[in-house]
Order: structure tokens, then sequence, then C-alpha cells
């Protein structure tokens, strides 16, 4: 459950570390986010090893995919999905994905959307 304030990890390699939550899209007046959602996020920190190399600075306003969260989410065919962190990947504007790899593995439901482009460079799919 992704709402206004939260902050998230990164799990691509597009240099952001953690950010933190600014609104919720997908609907009028949605007050939380799940798997699958698009939120809009600021750059908190960035990793270390790419803070000059990276196109993006501490500060700046993107797009993300909510591919993890805490809170436990019945799925369509009612099984249970919840992880240790929540986590996102950051989008350009276009909503074209920022890095080039997904670090560890996707829930399966993403693969039913409209980001498969993000399903394909994880490095493998959770049921």
């Amino acid at each position: 459950m992704i709402q206004k304030g939260s902050i998230l990890n990164v799990i691509d390699n597009s240099g952001a570390n953690k950010v933190c939550c600014i609104q919720v899209f997908s609907g009028y007046r949605k007050r939380y986010g799940f798997i699958g959602d698009t939120i809009v996020v600021t750059i908190k920190s960035l990793k270390s090893k790419r803070r000059e190399s990276s196109k993006i600075k501490k500060g700046d306003v993107l797009k993300a995919l909510v591919v993890r969260t805490k809170i436990v989410k019945k799925n369509y065919n009612f099984q249970e999905i919840c992880f240790f962190e929540n986590a996102v990947v950051l989008l350009s504007r276009q909503n074209k994905i920022l890095g080039t790899r997904v670090f560890g593995g996707l829930p399966e439901i993403l693969r039913y959307g409209k980001y498969l482009r993000v399903v394909s460079l994880s490095s493998g799919i959770l049921n």
C-alpha cells in the first residue's frame, strides 16, 4: 500500500536509490497504490557509484511503476502476494523504462499489464 510520502527502493540501474511518492495515478481520488500502479515520485538519494554518470539528479520528478509492496494483496486467482520491501522501477514521461536491468524477481501479475518490457528485463517471475 503506497501513499503520499512513502519512501520506496529503486530496483533498476537508473542510478537512484530511494524515492518518495508524491501522487498515485490511475483513478479519481485514489489514495493507495498497489502492484502494477503508476505513481509520481521525487528522487531522494542516489547510488554512490553512479552519482557523476547518471542522467537523473536528486530532486527530479519522475513517474514510477510499483513492482513490490509489503502489504498482502490477493491476486486474481486468490493467491496472496507480499514482499519484504516497497520497490519501484523508474519510468520516463513517455512511460519508457529508464534503466536497462531490473534486479530481483517480479510478480506474475505484471505480465498481464502494459509494462511487459519491465518483466522481460527482470531476472525472474514469482508466482
